[in-house]
């Protein structure tokens, strides 16, 4: 069995973004193409409903390149369940209020059992000082947090 990956938006915006001024930007863009290219097959690829209207918006070429790679992928629903935990990491959790949508995605790959939740989001996602504190409100309710990180630290050997 492999393991299971939910694939936040940033992921496949990096993946068909033009390349960025910024060395670092350009930098994890050209990390998550040989990443999608190399990995893909190792992994059992998530989205959610969430990913894909997000992914769908913005500009028309950029979210058309953008739904076009998450084509096919099984697609998770937004439960009440993962609802639920979603305001419970953003409202009196550790995340802001304004995050809800990040808490979204981390409920989301929780609730369905992922294993991985692969993020360019290290704000309120990949946030190491965030994790223990979005593990515990988790485990509160049951739940397991998957391993959350970028692209580059699913490179393999």
């Amino acid at each position: 069995m492999k393991p299971k990956i939910y694939i936040e938006t940033t992921v496949v915006s990096y993946v068909v973004a033009r390349p960025g001024r910024d060395l670092i930007v350009a930098a994890h863009q050209q990390i998550t193409r040989q990443w999608w290219e190399d990995r893909l097959s190792d992994f059992e690829f998530f989205v959610s409903s969430l990913v894909m209207q997000e992914a769908a918006s913005g500009d028309p070429e950029a979210a058309r390149l953008r739904l076009q790679k998450l084509a096919g992928m099984p697609v998770l629903l937004v439960t009440d369940e993962a609802e639920a935990l979603a305001y419970d990491l953003s409202h009196g959790g550790p995340l802001p209020e304004n995050a809800l949508e990040d808490a979204l995605h981390i409920a989301l790959a929780t609730v369905h059992g992922m294993h991985y939740l692969v993020t360019w989001n290290c704000r309120h996602i990949a946030n190491a000082e965030l994790q223990l504190a979005v593990a515990s409100k988790c485990l509160e309710r049951g739940y397991e947090l998957p391993v959350i990180c970028t692209p580059q630290e699913l490179m393999g050997n």
